[in-house]
């Protein structure tokens, strides 16, 4: 028996000193490099936003680099209007560190920062037919805080209707997509069903709203005291005042919640969900570690055992989905809420403006 006390307890020794051998490699952040030396001579050039450290918007440069030239299957885009999304500042800071994995151990292997954008193909591969010189477009691409971009033919990426603005069509990819797709991929909200969006104001939820409208629900948003107007103007049927009642106390049941907060529990969410009915988690608490894991973790401890449907989305990017919510813009179903626009040189102000938490719709970045 003390052999395989000691045994487990080594293998236990083992696992505690890997956890914090990872925890390390995660949390350490390598300091920021010497100023950028610029681009060649004689270079074509733009400007962008990058970033070659993990830290605060102190991290964030404008810099002169080189103008990317398109590939075969690529579209080069003039941007017009770029928008500011939660997951830029994630980026920007690493955080939550576990994301290191994927963005880069210690610096970001990926320099460049921003995805939602709006603009004018400027020129065309030669195996692109979709697209042409002029055309007006709007998608997802890394790098999207700058002068140009370029994005394949077959990408996040979908002609803008004629009736919507630069600024109104960049605030769309990132929020609308991930709402769009949380209410009818994860949700499968159809005609008469009773949906709730918790945080109906922010930037997935004033699309959210509209969109679940556009499938038929009967929709109940949640949003801060002053908010109230805005959500009802977007075709909120009800609207639940959070800073006067607690929509986890009411009677009402819900086939769908849409929680762009995270300041719930699961068992509470469950509470209020019809026998059958869907939670959807998109947001969550800040925290370096895990924090941001906490609800995604108890829906995944008690979706076995329950009827309802628990669960995280992360959304992607698709370009179906983007000429989807273009046709939705164009017919006047949906329409973006801008905020504030800063410009290229203000990305910094932008980003901790979106920090805050206090803006209503999105943040819209001015680029041409």
């Amino acid at each position: 028996m003390k052999l395989r006390y000691r045994i487990v307890g080594g293998i236990a020794g083992l696992l505690v000193l890997a956890m914090a051998g990872l925890a390390l490699l995660l949390g350490h952040t390598t300091p920021c490099p010497d100023a950028r030396t610029g681009s060649a001579a004689g270079a074509t050039t733009m400007k962008a936003i990058v970033y070659e450290c993990y830290g605060d918007t102190d991290v964030l440069e404008l810099a002169t680099i080189d103008k990317p030239v398109p590939k075969a299957d690529e579209v080069l885009v003039r941007i017009e209007a770029a928008a500011v999304n939660p997951l830029d500042w994630h980026y920007m800071r690493g955080s939550p560190y576990f994301m290191r994995l994927g963005s880069g151990l210690g610096a970001p292997s990926v320099t460049r920062l921003g995805v939602d954008f709006a603009g004018v193909v400027e020129a065309v591969g030669a195996e692109v037919s979709r697209f042409q010189p002029g055309d007006e477009v709007f998608g997802g691409r890394t790098g999207a805080f700058a002068e140009y971009v370029t994005v394949r033919e077959g990408a996040a990426i979908a002609k803008k209707p004629a009736n919507v603005s630069f600024a109104e069509a960049a605030a769309v990819p990132i929020a609308g997509v991930t709402a769009l797709q949380a209410l009818r991929d994860k949700g499968g909200v159809e005609r008469g069903d009773t949906v709730l969006i918790n945080g109906a104001s922010g930037g997935v939820g004033t699309f959210a709203v509209q969109i679940a409208k556009a499938l038929g629900a009967e929709v109940t948003g949640v949003c801060s005291t002053r908010n109230v107007e805005l959500v009802t103007n977007l075709g909120a049927d009800h609207v639940v005042d959070y800073k006067q009642s607690d929509y986890t106390g009411g009677a009402q049941r819900y086939s769908v919640i849409v929680d762009n907060v995270g300041n719930h529990s699961v068992p509470a969410n469950r509470k209020v969900l019809t026998d059958e009915g869907v939670l959807v988690i998109i947001g969550g608490p800040k925290g370096d570690w895990f924090a941001p894991l906490l609800r995604p973790m108890q829906a995944a401890l008690l979706s076995p055992f329950v009827d309802q449907q628990l669960s995280m989305m992360i959304a992607k990017l698709d370009q179906g989905d983007l000429e989807y919510l273009g046709s939705l813009m164009e017919n006047g179903s949906i329409r973006p809420v801008i905020d504030q626009e800063f410009g290229l040189h203000e990305v910094a102000d932008a980003i901790r403006y979106s920090e805050s938490g206090r803006a209503r719709g999105k943040i819209i970045i001015r680029v041409n």
